[in-house]
């Protein structure tokens, strides 16, 4: 089965049935789930079945019994509005009962229309388009330069959602980097909400684009068993580069009179359920157990404690003394830094103003620069914040983060803990930077130093 850890082999004639069963095992979820919810994704679930299939049951490393262990690989919906066939594929690796994902959006269920990390097996809350490649690429980077473990990081991404230039701040920042432990998959099904997509399904396009940020792309059929596993194997095989692959899929595939049709998008089947049911099922030639379990974690990402976190030794400033306020985030960044190994400071070219720059002439292998793209930034924080894995600082100039307000806004919502730092908050820069009169800045209370 495998090629050593992280390179999956193809997969036999056999497996390869086997993982197409579990992707219509999957569609039968989806279709139940969102009918007895009443709302939903289904066509927007089933377009990314058979990746999902690929990637639980050949490729990812991961454990059933602990979803979130340190050295598992990470997966992120994206396109978290998808969630029922992220829901579908932990029932078939056996973490949920059928029973339990017939609860999805009920008022009292775990299961909600979008992933959140009220779930175990969820470490960030999703479905605001555009953030989750950040986040994957935040989670990424602490594997290759701060764990240097084996996991990889995995991303399921719509095509709708690549319209975000925040989707492209994470690609410029992910290739800078070369994080080649991480893979971003675009379910390219065409349709977004409410029209076709702008691109449609050019994904030669996709590919171009993704190309041109320094990724290795590569062009796949995402209804293909055997191809989308052959892509994941290059992927793994692949150094110094992301890989994206970009999967040609259908909306609401495999149901018939839906599939690939417009205007389905967020709509339970109604009427259409008894013949897509009808049809998924026949595609089953085997209905018992598939018999399949993750590939085994390898263990080697360090265990991470987090005991009380105190500077190194009190400030030494005398009373009466005048101070910037950015100064000493600077000096108590280092302070923190001598003694606690996994504080981690990000900033957007401003260092040499927010003093976060002191950090970074102590402890340059834990500082990441992320140049001028404060939304990214922030969603690689979060990332690399993830299952407890490090103690984050992210600094800019204050109104730099109001461009950035959704993603701490889902960072809120994941349980995160990054620490925002915001400076140059008063009013004798100018109005183009320190808008003291926008109310909008009383907001800016809850991360201001």
């Amino acid at each position: 089965m495998s090629g050593g850890y992280g390179q999956p082999a193809l997969p036999d004639k056999n497996r390869v049935a086997v993982l197409q069963n579990i992707a219509h095992k999957m569609r039968v979820h989806i279709v139940n789930m969102t009918d007895a919810s009443g709302s939903g994704h289904p066509t927007s679930s089933s377009s990314a079945a058979d990746i999902l299939s690929c990637l639980f049951f050949h490729v990812m490393h991961y454990s059933v019994e602990e979803p979130r262990h340190g050295s598992s690989d990470r997966f992120v919906l994206s396109k978290g509005h998808a969630c029922p066939v992220l829901y579908a594929a932990w029932c078939e690796a056996g973490l949920l009962s059928k029973e339990h994902i017939l609860t999805l959006r009920k008022p009292d269920s775990l299961l909600e229309g979008h992933p959140t990390p009220r779930q175990n097996y969820i470490d960030v809350a999703t479905g605001s388009l555009g953030q989750g490649l950040s986040i994957a690429a935040g989670m990424a980077y602490c594997g290759k330069y701060f764990d240097k473990a084996s996991y990889r990081v995995f991303c399921i991404m719509g095509d709708g959602e690549t319209a975000e230039g925040s989707v492209w701040e994470a690609a410029a920042f992910s290739s800078h980097y070369k994080l080649d432990n991480l893979v971003a998959i675009v379910d390219v099904n065409r349709l977004g909400q409410s029209e076709a997509t702008a691109l449609g399904h050019s994904v030669d396009v996709y590919k171009a684009r993704y190309d041109a940020f320094g990724w290795n792309a590569i062009i796949v059929d995402g209804h293909d068993i055997m191809a989308v596993c052959k892509a994941l194997l290059t992927a793994a095989t692949t150094k110094d580069k992301p890989t994206a692959l970009i999967a040609k899929t259908l909306k609401g595939k495999y149901f018939p009179g839906v599939e690939d049709l417009d205007n389905w998008h967020g709509k339970p089947l109604g009427k259409q359920s008894g013949p897509a049911l009808e049809a998924v099922k026949a595609l089953i030639t085997d209905n018992g157990p598939h018999g399949l379990s993750p590939r085994p974690i390898k263990d080697d990402a360090p265990k991470i404690t987090f005991p009380k976190v105190q500077l190194c030794e009190p400030p030494k400033h005398t009373m009466g003394e005048k101070i910037a306020t950015r100064k000493t985030y600077g000096e108590a960044l280092v302070k923190l830094g001598k003694n606690y190994s996994r504080i981690v400071a990000l900033d957007g070219d401003t260092k040499n103003s927010t003093f976060a720059i002191t950090y970074k002439n102590c402890c340059p292998e834990r500082f990441v620069e992320c140049f001028i793209a404060e939304q990214n930034m922030v969603g690689v924080g979060i990332g690399l914040g993830c299952r407890a894995r490090n103690i984050v600082f992210v600094s800019a100039f204050a109104a730099f983060f109001t461009r950035a307000f959704d993603q701490i806004r889902m960072g809120a919502i994941s349980q995160t803990e990054v620490n925002f730092v915001g400076s140059h908050a008063g009013c004798s820069i100018g109005n183009t930077y320190i808008p003291l009169s926008l109310s909008l800045f009383l907001l800016l209370s809850v991360f201001l130093c």
